[in-house]
């Protein structure tokens, strides 16, 4: 996760710095973009009550993740949560099916096209590494637009953010041969719920976030993290959206993004 941590939304800087100094939209002058990945989904009724208390808008991204009652994030028992997600206007992007981690390139005969290896945390090769071909990885992008699609009626974005938010040209090459662009975060939205909570106190994490983030910024954040002892959301959230609001700074989702708009608008192939 680490390397992701500067991995910013279209793999290179230049993208944030377009956001930070775009003109934004009317009605949200001073933006910043909220998004979550699954997780064990933990938190996922109360992250839903404070967006929408709230009025946020945000940007989900999506894989088949375990959670905490057995099942996964994009089963039967959470399509309604998807769905009523979808109604409020939320938007989103895919997160690789099996939460596909990327581990290395792969040297493949020239004309062969590209290969990965990745290590999944789901599906039957949960924990192993495995090797996946461009049109493999294609299908592992593809896999959550359709299962979206299918519990809410409604497109998926042509959006991914790469699990632990690590890349290579590899792997963008074959997501973009694909109809994917990919979505990082910038520096100070990196949230950190993803930390050891004894190092990183929710009250360090939140003050961080109040002081750094600023507009333009893309936000990572998670539904549950099983490794964080003292949950995250519970305590951040609120005062998160609160504060920054007091900053004057607003919050939307990547559909109205200055670089990453049109491919958040664009619907997954």
């Amino acid at each position: 996760m680490r390397s992701g941590l500067l991995l910013l939304a279209l793999g290179g800087a230049a993208a944030v710095a377009a956001a930070a100094t775009a003109s934004p939209s009317s009605r949200c002058e001073r933006p910043v973009y909220l998004t979550f990945d699954t997780g064990h989904m933990g938190v996922a009724p109360l992250v839903a009550e404070v967006l929408a208390r709230h009025e946020v808008k945000v940007t989900f991204f999506l894989a088949n993740e375990r959670t905490r009652s057995g099942g996964a994030s994009l089963d039967d028992e959470w399509a309604p949560w998807w769905k009523a997600r979808a109604a409020e206007g939320h938007a989103f992007g895919s997160h690789t099916w099996d939460h596909d981690v990327w581990r290395a390139d792969v040297s493949v005969p020239k004309g062969a096209g590209t290969s990965i290896r990745v290590k999944p945390t789901m599906g039957a090769a949960a924990g192993r590494e495995r090797v996946l071909t461009s049109e493999a990885y294609c299908q592992a992008l593809k896999a959550p637009a359709r299962r979206l699609q299918e519990m809410t009626g409604q497109p998926m974005g042509a959006i991914f953010r790469a699990p632990g938010g690590k890349t290579s040209p590899a792997l963008l090459k074959a997501a973009a041969d694909c109809g994917f662009t990919h979505v990082g975060w910038t520096a100070a939205g990196f949230l950190g719920d993803e930390l050891p909570s004894d190092r990183y106190p929710n009250e360090r994490l939140l003050q961080q976030a109040l002081r750094d983030v600023k507009a333009g910024d893309i936000l990572l954040a998670h539904l549950g993290i099983w490794s964080r002892q003292d949950p995250w959301a519970p305590a951040v959230l609120e005062p998160l959206i609160t504060g920054l609001k007091a900053r004057g700074l607003c919050f939307a989702t990547l559909r109205e993004h200055p670089v990453l708009g049109k491919a958040a608008l664009r619907h997954a192939p």
